[in-house]
């Protein structure tokens, strides 16, 4: 169905003539979209991730591409030309698995089946549903376009419909909280943090409504305690022994303790300071590792160069010898071939020779043969017979061609008598004239 996809009639069409069709419809949909509006264009592009979703939720990966051995489709598959035959031939696939999962039993498309007949079909079925199609079935036969999009969003939507699928509202899971953790080292907190949280919580609960009465009552009621408070202190018989054992005991409770955010930047950079320091420490002994590995090499590469340098000076009069064994190999294999195409030559002449002398073996044996039979004489005689009468003809015919000779010329000398005659003029009669 990939080749019969560009042509109707389960014929295949040129490639001319398909790019043609090709810009003709992006021709007629970029005027349509013009027409539209300026959204138009991207219109596809959603009912595609409408149609995705739709066919997620039909899990159509394990009921339909996995029986099929096909990929899971991207979300711009149908809206952007990528491989007409392949699209067309999805497109067919998704759109028979719709119908039959929308309760109307439709037959799954072969590879050699027309793809008129299919894309009808496939319409007959969407009106039976009572969606309106107000284009030409031709749109469909590329297998991507907003067509094709919309095709099988109704049909996704109609085989949504049929399972009983209604559309809820999310439920979101609540999260645990962590259990705080408090460590030694992040227990105490610096007071410039403690005043970048104060400015976070104050920032957070910026949303909310103050009432300014009640704001009142509450800086009135703190005023006043503050007051009772001070006289309080200021009348206090405390012993400062028991309180400075108060304040030691009670020190250590008083530690503000913070889970620690790997979220937050300031890790990140410490991260990033501690892993710099890292690398540059280890840059530093690689680097020395790195220097003496390279200083081995040189020297290696040139100790190699010099022994090679060397070996080459060496083994010079052995290469010499080589080259000039080499030369005389050729040489011998070049005499050995002219010697095998000699030798080749005069097997075939021997061979024609022998067959020479089998014929004449065999004319020989067939004249031995024919030696001790009378026949042979009989033709002798009856030859000579023929040729005495052929010397006697041409006896005759010597005779006749003599005599002919004879009378022509004897009638040429006449001839030629004559015409001396007639050429002989006197030379006074020429003096006349």
């Amino acid at each position: 169905m990939a080749d019969e996809a560009a042509g109707g009639g389960g014929t295949r069409r040129g490639a001319a003539a398909w790019d043609r069709d090709r810009d003709r419809d992006r021709d007629e949909e970029g005027t349509a979209a013009a027409e539209r509006g300026p959204g138009a264009a991207y219109h596809m592009f959603m009912l595609m991730e409408d149609l995705l979703d739709k066919l997620k939720l039909l899990s159509y990966e394990e009921e339909a591409l996995r029986r099929h051995n096909m990929r899971p489709l991207s979300r711009h598959y149908f809206a952007l030309p990528t491989n007409p035959g392949e699209q067309f031939f999805m497109f067919c696939t998704l759109a028979a698995w719709l119908i039959t999962k929308a309760g109307h039993p439709f037959e799954q498309p072969q590879e050699y089946d027309d793809p008129n007949a299919i894309i009808s079909n496939v319409l007959s079925e969407l009106r039976s549903f009572g969606r309106p199609v107000d284009f030409p079935p031709s749109k469909l036969k590329a297998g991507y376009g907003e067509q094709a999009c919309y095709v099988l969003d109704c049909l996704a939507e109609e085989a949504l419909k049929y399972t009983g699928f209604s559309w809820k509202r999310p439920t979101y899971p609540t999260e645990e909280l962590e259990e705080e953790e408090i460590t030694e080292d992040d227990a105490e907190l610096t007071l410039n943090k403690l005043e970048e949280d104060v400015v976070e919580e104050e920032s957070d609960n910026e949303e909310n409504f103050i009432d300014l009465n009640v704001l009142k009552a509450q800086t009135y009621r703190s005023d006043m305690n503050d007051s009772a408070k001070q006289e309080e202190i200021l009348q206090s018989t405390t012993d400062a022994a028991e309180w400075n054992l108060e304040v030691e005991r009670v020190l250590p409770q008083l530690k503000v303790t913070v889970r620690t955010d790997n979220k937050d930047w300031r890790i990140h950079v410490d991260q990033m300071h501690q892993h710099k320091d890292g690398i540059e420490s280890s840059l530093k002994e690689t680097r020395g590792y790195i220097d003496k590995l390279h200083n081995e090499i040189g020297r290696t590469l040139e100790k190699i160069n010099s022994r090679e340098k060397y070996i080459n000076n060496q083994l010079e009069h052995l290469v010499q010898e080589y080259r000039s064994a080499q030369a005389l190999l050729s040489e011998a294999k070049e005499k050995y071939q002219e010697g095998s195409g000699g030798v080749t030559e005069r097997i075939r002449v021997l061979s024609e020779i022998t067959e020479v002398l089998e014929r004449v073996k065999q004319e020989t044996e067939e004249k031995g043969s024919s030696m001790t039979d009378g026949a042979p004489l009989v033709k002798i005689k009856q030859a000579l017979t023929k040729l005495k009468q052929e010397t006697i003809q041409m006896d005759i015919q010597i005779g006749v061609m003599e005599h002919t000779l004879l009378q022509s010329q004897l009638k040429q000398k006449s001839n030629m008598t004559r015409d001396m005659h007639a050429t002989m003029i006197p030379e006074a009669t020429v003096g006349a004239y």
